[in-house]
C-alpha cells in the first residue's frame, strides 16, 4: 500500500521528531550527561505498591529451570544469562527487561523463588546497569522496570545482604533519574503516561523531599487530564489501554492512601471514568470488544481490575469522546466504532475499522472483528488492521485508513496511521423499545468521492438487529458507474459459529448452547467466504464471513437483518 503524497508531510514530521528523540537519548546516555543520573542513593524502600496483574507460580518454576515464556515466545537459555541473549524476539526482550515477571516469584512464595529473583536482578545490574543503551534502556521499558522493582522489592530484597541491597537501590535511583530526564520527550500515548506513573510510584515508595512528590503528582495529573478522555477512554481509542492503565492507576491510588497522602483529583477522576469505560467495552461473557489493537481477553485479568469497580448501574450506551456506540437489550450486545482516528503519535496500534461492529448474544459471540494476534508474526499485523478484517464496508478493496508500510519507518515509529477519515459523525436514534444510531465517515471521499453511512437498531427485546448501509456523493447524489464504486460489506463470524443455508437466501448462524440467529438481506444475496480470527486464545483460527458485494451506483442503500430464531 503506497503512501499518498498528501500524507508524507505528517509522516516525515513524525520521523524527524523520533530521530531527534533518539539523538537526545544517545547524548544523554553518553559520558557528558551521565553524571546527571548519579546522586544520593535512597536508604530503603518505604512501601511496595500492590500489583493487580495475575501471577502464576508455575512460571516462576519455568524461569528457575532456564525457560522464559514471555510475550508469547519461549526461550531456553541453556544455563546462560537471559540478559545475554541478543538474537531473541524483540517483544520477548522488552518483556524480559520490563521485569513484570517478578510477580510470579512473589506468587511462588518460596525462598528459592526469592533467591532466583535476586540473582536475576543482580545479573541485570551487572550486565546492563552501567551501560545506558539498547532495549533495556528504552524509556517505556525503564518505566515498567521501575514499577516492577518497586512493587516486588520485598521479594527481591528478601534475605539480601547489604551490598546487594545497596546496589539495588543505587540502580533504581539511576533509572528513576534517567526516566525523569526522558519522560517529557517521550511520544504521546500510553507509555508516556506510564512513565509519569512510574515516577509518582518512586516518589511515594522511596525517601524523597516533599517537592519531588509534588512535582511527580503535578506531572501525573497533567498527563492524565490530557490522555484520559471525559468518557473514560484513552486517546489511542484502544480498549486494552484502558485495562492496562487501570492495572497501574488502581495501585497508585491505593499507594497514595497507604502513605497518608491525598490522591490528586486527576487520578481519582480518571479511575472513576475509566472503570465504567471498561464495562462499556465488555460483552456479557466478560471479554472486551476487538477494536484498534485489542486482541485476546484474559478473563481473570479483567476480574482483577473490575473487582475495584464500585460504580453501579448498566454501562453507558454512548462514548462520544472515545467514538463508540453500544446497543444492549435482552441479552444481546452490539458495540460499534463510530469515531475518528486517534492522534498520529498514539496510532501505532489503530485499525481501519470505522463503522465496524461486534454482536454477541448471552455469552456467545456471533459477529466479530478479526482482532490482533498480540504475539504472532509481524507480517500478519497489517492484515488484521485492514478494513477487510472488520465487520464493516470497504470500497474497491481499499481500507478506510492507511498505515506506513516502510520497514525503516516502522522500525522507528511502529507503523503509525498516516491517513483516515477526517469527519466521522454519529447520533443516537433511541426510541421506546429500540436502541439505535446513525453514523457516517468521509474516508473514501478523497479517492472515490463516496461517503459511507451506517444505521443500526436493536429492537424486539434484543431479538432483532437491523442495519442499513448507504453510499452517496456530496449532497446525497448517487455514486457514478465509473468502475470505482464496488462495495464489499463483511460480517466476520466467531470461529465457534456454524453457518447453514436456509430458504430465500437466508443464512442461519448456530453455536453450541446458544440461540440461533438468521441473517437476511433484502437487496443482495449473501455469500459465504473464508476468514481468519486473529484473536484466538491459541493464536489465529479459521473462521467464515458473510459478504454482501454490489456496486454503489446500482444499489446506493442496502438493508440487512439479524433475527433471533424462534425456539
Amino acid at each position: 500500500m503506497s503512501i499518498a503524497a498528501g500524507n508524507t508531510t505528517g509522516l516525515w514530521a513524525l520521523v524527524a521528531m523520533e530521530l531527534w528523540r533518539k539523538t537526545r537519548r544517545r547524548l544523554r546516555a553518553g559520558p557528558v550527561y551521565r553524571w546527571r543520573f548519579t546522586g544520593r542513593t535512597p536508604e530503603r524502600v518505604l512501601i511496595a505498591p500492590p500489583d493487580l496483574r495475575l501471577a502464576d507460580q508455575q512460571i516462576a518454576l519455568e524461569i528457575y529451570y532456564g525457560r522464559y515464556p514471555f510475550a508469547g515466545h519461549l526461550v531456553e537459555t541453556g544455563g546462560k544469562s537471559p540478559f545475554q541473549i541478543a538474537d531473541a524476539n524483540r517483544r520477548w526482550q522488552r518483556s524480559l527487561h520490563g521485569f513484570r515477571w517478578l510477580r510470579h516469584m512473589r506468587a511462588a512464595g518460596t525462598e528459592l523463588a526469592a533467591a532466583n529473583a535476586r540473582a536475576l536482578v543482580g545479573d541485570w545490574i551487572a550486565t546492563h546497569g552501567s551501560r545506558i543503551n539498547g532495549v533495556a534502556w528504552e524509556p517505556a521499558i525503564t518505566a515498567r522496570r521501575i514499577i516492577a522493582w518497586l512493587q516486588h522489592s520485598s521479594v527481591v530484597l528478601q534475605g539480601a545482604e547489604f551490598p546487594f541491597y545497596r546496589g539495588y537501590l543505587k540502580s533504581l535511583a539511576i533509572q528513576i533519574r534517567y526516566l525523569r530526564s526522558m519522560a517529557r520527550e517521550m511520544p504521546d500515548g500510553e507509555e508516556k503516561l506510564r512513565a509519569r506513573i512510574a515516577l509518582a510510584f518512586a516518589a511515594l515508595s522511596l525517601p524523597a523531599p516533599a517537592s519531588a512528590l509534588r512535582s511527580a503528582t503535578r506531572n501525573l495529573s497533567e498527563e492524565l487530564d490530557r490522555q484520559i478522555l471525559p468518557d473514560g477512554g484513552h486517546i489511542s481509542r484502544n480498549p486494552i489501554a484502558v485495562l492496562e492503565l487501570l492495572a497501574d492507576l488502581l495501585p497508585m491510588r491505593q499507594t497514595y492512601a497507604n502513605q497518608a497522602e491525598s490522591p490528586p483529583e486527576a487520578l481519582i477522576g480518571a479511575v472513576e471514568r475509566m472503570l465504567p469505560a471498561l464495562r462499556f467495552f465488555r460483552h456479557q461473557d466478560g471479554s472486551i470488544a476487538r477494536f484498534n489493537g485489542m486482541g485476546v481477553t484474559i478473563p481473570d485479568r479483567i476480574a482483577s481490575v473490575m473487582r475495584h469497580d464500585d460504580t453501579v448501574g448498566a454501562p453507558l450506551l454512548h462514548a462520544p469522546h472515545s467514538g463508540y456506540q453500544r446497543l444492549c437489550m435482552g441479552g444481546t450486545t452490539v458495540i460499534a466504532d463510530t469515531g475518528a482516528p486517534p492522534p498520529s503519535q498514539a496510532s501505532y496500534k489503530a485499525h481501519a475499522g470505522c463503522l465496524s461492529f461486534e454482536m454477541s448474544a448471552g455469552r456467545q459471540h456471533f459477529v466479530v472483528n478479526a482482532g490482533v494476534d498480540a504475539y504472532g508474526a509481524e507480517e500478519f499485523r497489517p492484515l488484521s488492521r485492514a478494513t477487510a478484517a472488520h465487520s464493516t464496508a470497504a470500497l474497491n478493496d481499499t481500507s478506510s485508513a492507511r498505515f506506513s508500510h516502510s520497514p525503516r519507518v516502522n522500525d522507528l515509529l511502529g507503523s503509525p496511521l498516516i491517513a483516515g477519515p477526517k469527519n466521522v459523525s454519529s447520533r443516537r436514534t433511541d426510541t421506546h423499545g429500540m436502541q439505535g444510531f446513525v453514523a457516517s465517515h468521509d474516508s473514501y471521499v478523497p479517492r472515490f468521492g463516496i461517503y459511507h453511512e451506517r444505521e443500526m437498531a436493536l429492537s424486539g427485546e434484543g431479538a432483532v438487529l437491523s442495519g442499513a448501509d448507504r453510499f452517496f456523493r456530496n449532497g446525497g447524489a448517487r455514486a457514478p458507474d465509473d468502475g470505482r464504486d464496488h462495495v464489499t460489506i463483511r460480517f466476520h463470524l466467531h470461529p465457534d459459529v456454524e453457518l447453514f443455508q436456509a430458504d430465500k437466501g437466508r443464512l442461519v448462524l448456530a453455536a453450541p448452547n446458544a440461540d440461533r440467529w438468521v441473517f437476511s438481506c433484502r437487496e443482495v444475496a449473501p455469500q459465504v467466504e473464508e476468514s481468519i480470527f486473529f484473536a484466538g486464545l491459541g493464536g489465529p483460527r479459521r473462521s467464515r464471513q458473510i459478504v454482501l458485494a454490489f456496486k454503489a451506483s446500482h444499489l446506493p442503500e442496502v438493508h440487512w437483518q439479524l433475527t433471533k430464531a424462534s425456539s
